[in-house]
């Protein structure tokens, strides 16, 4: 018997302006067409151009009247960072919504960005550190709220802050678990940070579960081949509907966190189901390893230092 997906009723999001990363394929395609079709105004900042145009016709077919557009972004690139930054402020459009939702998860082996960081930690993490940096101002005009996807590897292992590069040794799923740790505990220090300076915007962090996604698929560019055998046996899950949810599903938690009158800043949303794997989306309480603001405030300084990005350190007043 096939299982029904939980419904999420989502406000009427017209004259709002919402980017969302990783949404050329998976969970972040179908999250930017239900933004769409709530009647948001979506910004699409891909790294494969043909991926992206699929995706916008994709988008289109389903919701005619669409408002849905491309931007160039590579995550692994500060400088790609930089442009897009510098584009979407030439724009001068305040921003509702961002989510954070791109990623890679375990090369086979240890790969660097272009600026030498290792590529987990660069994609998943540093590069959406720099990203909000170069985007503050217009996330301040639209007090935005900023949802930053993690993943259940943010319960597992540590940040390693003698090698966080991996250079003295490559573990892929460490190396996953400490990109996700790092990027939750700068979500929420974000909620912190702009309380405290009055950026007018508000964060949160939300994860997926797991479902058949392609994540764990075959990807050339990062060395894997071939699907994963973890990522057959999710599929053979979500299809009879045990444990595991349905793209469809993961995109809930930050669909729920973005949008939702209900959800807040400095929390954490996930599917409600068993052991947070699939289900309706719910409020949750932190993992162990994000509840600690002295390392989120690590987490922030080191990615500052790594990214040579900069946020105000003073109290501003609202944006005009």
């Amino acid at each position: 018997m096939a299982r029904s997906t939980p419904h999420l009723t989502v406000p009427d999001l017209s004259g709002k302006l919402a980017v969302v990363t990783g949404a050329s394929d998976g969970v972040g395609q179908v999250l930017a067409a239900r933004l769409a079709a709530a009647g948001a105004e979506v910004v699409l900042p891909v790294r494969n151009r043909h991926k992206g145009e699929a995706t916008l016709a994709r988008i289109r077919q389903q919701h005619p009247g669409a408002t849905v557009s491309l931007r160039d972004l590579d995550l692994s690139s500060l400088t790609s960072v930089a442009a897009l930054g510098a584009t979407l402020r030439d724009e001068n459009r305040p921003i509702h919504i961002l989510i954070n939702n791109a990623g890679v998860m375990t090369p086979p082996n240890r790969q660097l960005t272009a600026d030498g960081f290792e590529l987990q930690f660069g994609c998943n993490h540093l590069g959406h550190f720099a990203l909000v940096s170069q985007l503050l101002p217009l996330l301040r005009a639209g007090h935005a709220r900023v949802t930053s996807q993690i993943s259940i590897a943010a319960n597992q292992h540590a940040i390693n802050w003698d090698d966080l590069n991996c250079e003295k040794s490559y573990d892929r799923f460490r190396a996953y678990s400490q990109s996700k740790i790092a990027f939750g505990l700068f979500g929420l220090e974000l909620d912190r940070r702009s309380r405290a300076e009055g950026w007018g915007i508000t964060s949160n962090i939300s994860h997926p579960g797991i479902a058949p996604t392609g994540l764990l698929a075959a990807r050339p560019e990062i060395g894997r081949t071939k699907d994963t055998a973890g990522v057959r046996l999710i599929r053979a899950l979500s299809r009879l509907g045990v444990l595991v949810g349905t793209v469809e599903t993961a995109l809930l938690p930050a669909l729920f966190a973005a949008t939702s009158p209900d959800a807040r800043g400095g929390r954490c949303y996930g599917p409600s189901g068993f052991r947070n794997l699939s289900g309706a989306p719910a409020e949750q309480a932190l993992y162990s390893r994000l509840r600690s603001e002295d390392e989120a405030r690590r987490v922030w300084q080191v990615s500052e230092q790594l990214t040579g990005a900069s946020f105000p350190t003073e109290r501003v007043g609202p944006p005009h």
